[in-house]
């Protein structure tokens, strides 16, 4: 069975998208049947054109990556979620999205906290280095829900671990 993971954050332009694609990328290298979604709550109508760079410097096809909101995974036609992963920031004191899911199976939700790339100032080359930071961060950790044994965990358990990962 397909782990459907959801990443939120609010404007879903850049850290959402990071994280969608490093885990589908990395859950195609290592065979494994997770699929990554994202989405926010206030949708900024495009991705943020360093995301989408950085991602494609890293082999990943970037065509069909487009900013949505959450409702389209609130639907009887959305995916049946396992985990949703909210990604902002909350030392910068950002609001997190508030995903219920639904009542019949809610996913296990967690929180890892990155700062936003797109607000970094200077020039392009600055930039660049904080999407390229924060697609790495991003990337390690997707390695590490990865290497969970994902369809022998009990929710207590998978909520453990991946409030581990944000922790280390």
């Amino acid at each position: 069975m397909t782990t459907n993971v959801l990443i939120l954050c609010t404007h879903n332009s850049a850290r959402s998208v990071l994280a969608e694609g490093m885990l589908n990328h990395w859950a195609g290298r290592l065979g494994k049947d997770v699929r990554a979604y994202s989405a926010g709550s206030a949708p900024g109508g495009m991705v943020n054109p360093h995301a989408l760079a950085v991602l494609s410097r890293s082999g990943i096809d970037t065509r069909n990556f487009r900013s949505k909101s959450w409702d389209e995974f609130t639907g009887s036609a959305a995916p049946a979620l396992s985990i949703v992963i909210t990604v902002c920031d909350s030392a910068a004191a950002e609001v997190c999205p508030v995903f219920t899911g639904t009542a019949e199976s809610p996913p296990v939700k967690v929180h890892w906290s990155y700062p936003d790339p797109s607000r970094v100032e200077g020039d392009d080359s600055a930039k660049r280095r904080a999407f390229e930071l924060t697609r790495q961060a991003l990337g390690y950790r997707c390695l590490q829900l990865l290497s969970l044994p994902l369809a022998e965990m009990d929710r207590a358990d998978l909520h453990q671990a991946l409030t581990d990962i944000a922790n280390r």
